[in-house]
This record gives C-alpha cells, structure tokens and sequence, in this order.
C-alpha cells in the first residue's frame, strides 16, 4: 500500500482554529525541518477545557493561548512526551489555569547510552519537565465536558502517549502518527521496534479521525497507519540489502536509499537508518562489533 503524505496545511499562526466541535487547535510559529509548519496545540471542551500539547516556551503561543481560554476554567493539560516543541510550556501555562499536568512521565530513553554513544538528539529533549500525574496505559481523565484516555506509544520516544476521546472517536496522534512526513525514530531515546508495536497498537483501535502534533488532520487514520506500516517494512527491507550488497557505514546506506532525497535531509534520514539497524541487529538478521552505534560498521550475519 502506497503512502502518501499531505504537506497541504494553513498554520494560521496567532489564531484558533475550530477543527470539530469544541476542538481548537494552535499552533506555533516554530517551522522548521523536523516540526514541518509548527506544533500543534489543542484546546478541548466548551465550558471547562482541557489542553494537549501546550509546546515551547513561546510568548505568542501562550498569549494566543490564554486569549482562546479567556478565563474559561482548565482541568488538565496532557503532554505527549518531552520534545522541546512539546512540553516546555506546560508550567507556565499550569501557573495561569492551574490545570494538572498529565503525562507518560518525564523523560526517558528507550534504553541507556552504551559506552562512548552520545545522543544526537539531546538538545531536543526536556529533561527539566515533571508531571502531575504519570498515566497508566488505559487510564481515563474526565471534565463535565469530556473524557480522554491515555494511550501509551512508545517509539518516537520512550515516553510517548496519544489522547482519545473514545466517544468521539478521536485520537490525538501527537507524533507517533502524522499525515506531513514519517515519523523521527532516534535510538537511544525512540525505538523502531516499540515504533512499530505501536502502530499494531493503535490498528486495534476503532479511532475514525487523527490531530496530530504537526500538519493536518488525518481522516481515514487505518489506512494511514497500514501505509506507515509498508512504509517501514520496504525501508527495513531497504537497509538489509544495502548491507547485503556490503554496505558497512550508515554514511553509505543513506546515500543509496536517500539519492533523491535533499541532502541537507540526510542527518535525519541517517537516524531513521540507524533505528532500523538496531533493530536488525537486535533479531540477528546483521551483526557489528560491539554494540550497534551510528559509526559502528555491520555486516550479514
């Protein structure tokens, strides 16, 4: 199944945009490579509102914010894990509205930095960020004006979760799901093989509409999500041949797999190789010296 991405979006930065009933959604004037148009920001509720992904520490975006909340009371705020574009945010905006900061938890990799591994990713995560509360997989939050269920899925991040209104129907993707682009899976902090069990994950679920954390929403998110599914099964098939053909470097892999792609792209796409390196490795399907490491050379085992 062919995936296509829909990179037609109107940020409409400094505004609230309604989305579905008593759903907003902002988002931030942070566009770069890695948050296509801005993070998306969702403001839930008529009367009393809950929050999803307040994002970064932006003056605008707070001042947007509160301007939509004028004054309304706010139960919960939810942050989907701690990427910089995500959750910074949420403290200040709990200062304004003393809602409950609600997460998978603070931050955590998918497994420890082996020796002499640096994470190319540091700088984007929030390790100051603390919740309120650390929800269980399955456990539900309710207003007077809705109910959302936490859904745990790891992959992009240890520490990832998505936010259904079940009656709805409704799933906030954050970034495990995203109609723009693929999703960053970097180790150590994501893991391709949690990625794709939580992809099975959310297949399972009868959910008939996407938010995501950037770009727009998703409509028919089971046919998405099998697309996202092939999508990485012919890069992993992808990345097995290469080191087949005696490809030794993630350097050389990318260059093959990613010709047509923006070079200026390739520092992302050498993660993604390396997530599924890992993961090959992990089942026995290559092998390296040691431990499996972006400058680490792989063979066919």
């Amino acid at each position: 199944m062919s995936l296509k991405f829909d990179t037609q979006f109107d940020p409409a930065y400094g505004e609230a945009v309604e989305v579905a009933p008593d759903i907003l959604r902002v988002t931030v004037n942070n566009a770069n490579a890695f948050t296509g148009f801005g993070t998306n920001s969702y403001i839930i509720g008529k009367d009393q509102l809950g929050i999803i992904d307040p994002g970064p520490e932006d003056e605008a975006h707070l001042e947007t914010l509160l301007r939509t909340i004028a004054g309304r009371p706010v139960s919960h705020i939810f942050v989907s894990h701690t990427h910089r574009d995500h959750s910074p945010l949420a403290a200040r905006l709990k200062r304004e509205t003393g809602a409950i900061i609600v997460a998978q938890g603070p931050h955590q990799s998918a497994r420890p930095l082996f020796d002499g591994e640096s994470n190319a990713l540091d700088a984007s995560t929030d390790t100051d960020f603390t919740p309120d509360i650390c929800a269980k997989d399955g456990e539900i939050f309710s207003n007077t004006d809705w109910s959302v269920e936490v859904i745990h899925t790891p992959g992009h991040m240890a520490n990832h979760a998505c936010f259904a209104l079940n009656d709805r129907g409704i799933l906030f993707s954050a970034d495990h799901v995203m109609a723009w682009a693929t999703t960053i899976v970097a180790p150590p902090d994501g893991s391709m093989s949690a990625y794709m069990q939580s992809l099975e994950k959310l297949l399972k679920r009868k959910d008939v509409l996407y938010f995501p954390g950037h770009g727009a929403p998703i409509a028919k998110p089971h046919r998405f999500l099998r697309g996202l599914k092939t999508h990485r099964k012919m890069r992993e098939r992808a990345v097995l041949e290469r080191v087949m053909q005696g490809d030794e470097t993630i350097a050389q892999m990318v260059a093959a797999i990613y010709r047509d792609t923006d070079p200026r792209l390739f520092g992302a796409a050498g993660l993604s190789v390396f997530a599924h390196l890992e993961d090959l490795v992990s089942r026995g399907l290559i092998v390296t010296d040691g431990d499996p490491m972006p400058d680490s050379l792989y063979r066919p085992a």
